[in-house]
């Protein structure tokens, strides 16, 4: 199995997750996420969870003030996102990465334009044709609905930047030139010929399909990912994979996080639109079930794995002494949400004693709270997320009041008795190793 896993099964695996497509995905989308976090704790002030406070916040007109701070952040992610990929690509590609980031930018505000009309109170003021003669910029696009176009954009202008870098195509200015007027002239030609393709894309889907790039590439490709990753089987999937790549010693969760975070935030913030909109959040409304908050809280809380009930066991129950101390140093991290001490020192990594409840409370915690939320068990979560370190049940209150944290509270629970019988038996070989048996005997034995 360890040849197989070693020599067939990894090599592939870790050759995709390195291509220089996947990692600039994975770096760039990290930009993105203090913006997030910042965004949503202004948008739990919006919508605080403490009704009387709620009221307060708006009576007094300080809701509509944080809602401006999270329309300035959280709900741009998209633009935010096109620039950070193509800074990573070309970062590493070992070039000056901001004039490419930069044009990005450039690039994606060019190939949308509005497709919403303005309203107030109820009036029509000006269509969305007519809004496309402005200089208007459709927010809505900047944010969820714009990160599959975000990622194919800042890809694409990556990918054309560096290759004009490589092929030294660029005018080159005498070395007593200071280094940022240099550096704005080495970005001239590469702008100028992807300004111009950009704008050429725009002009194909405005004259031959009467809609944008954005627009299509969201109509055909962002809404049906998204439905996929909204499903019972989007979420096993999710639950599976990022256990399945520790076990192997890959880190799953920044893996799987680069790869789907993008739709998951992206249905996050669709629900949040659905609330501000005045709607109930609903699945029947168009509310997601599966964002980034699920996986989140309810599929790496306490990390990958959902170890805590592991690390319960080595505090309390644990005989070995290694065990009680391993668990004694690993409870602090644990409750922040970090558990490679766990992982690699217990160890999860390559134990197929271990690795059995590593995969089975993730996804047993996934398949209840996916059900809870169909049914109505719990409600649909909004927008808010919260940084990746906030202690469990804490976490859960933030993002959906107290029927999320008990909810929370109970599957953390629940791992304790999924890691209990597999804890015992790895807790014997380990009592049995520190007596002077080795693993071998204690394993027969």
């Amino acid at each position: 199995m360890n040849d197989f896993i070693n020599n067939k099964l990894l090599p592939p695996v870790m050759k995709f997750v390195n291509t220089r497509a996947i990692s600039s995905l994975r770096d760039g989308m990290l930009y993105v996420m203090p913006f997030t976090i910042v965004g949503s704790i202004f948008l739990i002030l919006a919508n605080f969870p403490e009704q009387h406070v709620a009221d307060w916040m708006t009576n007094t007109g300080l809701s509509a003030y944080w809602n401006v701070a999270f329309n300035a952040s959280f709900a741009i992610m998209a633009f935010i996102a096109v620039i950070g990929i193509a800074y990573s690509w070309v970062k590493s590609a070992g070039y000056e990465p901001l004039p490419a980031g930069l044009l990005a930018g450039v690039s994606f505000l060019l190939v949308m334009r509005p497709s919403n009309a303005v309203n107030v109170g109820g009036k029509v003021l000006a269509t969305a044709e007519q809004m496309a003669q402005t200089s208007f910029i459709d927010r809505d696009w900047l944010g969820g609905k714009g990160m599959i176009a975000a990622i194919i954009v800042g890809m694409i202008t990556g990918l054309v930047y560096t290759w004009f870098m490589n092929k030294d195509i660029r005018i080159k200015l005498p070395d007593q030139v200071p280094a940022n007027v240099a550096s704005s002239f080495t970005a001239l030609i590469p702008a100028a010929v992807l300004i111009t393709g950009w704008l050429g894309v725009y002009v194909f889907f405005d004259k031959l399909l009467n809609t944008t790039m954005t627009g299509w590439i969201y109509s055909f490709i962002q809404t049906p990912l998204q439905g996929l990753t909204d499903s019972f089987g989007g979420t096993l999937a999710i639950a599976f994979l990022v256990p399945f790549l520790w076990f192997f010693g890959v880190h799953g969760a920044t893996i799987v996080g680069g790869i789907m975070g993008p739709l998951l935030q992206a249905n996050a913030l669709e629900n949040q639109k659905i609330l501000d909109a005045g709607q109930a959040l609903t699945t029947a409304n168009g509310g997601h079930i599966v964002t980034q908050q699920l996986m989140d809280q309810f599929m790496t809380v306490t990390g990958s794995g959902m170890t805590i009930g592991l690390v319960v066991f080595m505090v309390f129950f644990a005989k070995s002494k290694q065990w009680r101390d391993l668990g004694r140093l690993s409870l602090a991290p644990a409750l922040f949400n970090i558990n490679e001490p766990i992982l690699f020192a217990s160890p999860i990594v390559m134990n197929p004693i271990l690795g059995i409840p590593f995969f089975l409370a993730p996804l047993l915690s996934a398949t209840l709270t996916y059900f809870a939320l169909k049914f109505g068990l719990l409600a649909l979560f909004p927008g808010t997320m919260v940084p990746w370190t906030t202690p469990p049940v804490i976490s859960g209150f933030l993002i959906g009041g107290w029927q999320a944290a008990a909810w929370q509270a109970l599957m953390l629970v629940m791992t304790f008795f999924i890691y209990l019988p597999f804890a015992r038996k790895q807790d014997k070989l380990n009592v049995a190793v520190e007596s002077g048996q080795s693993m071998e005997d204690a394993i027969k034995n």
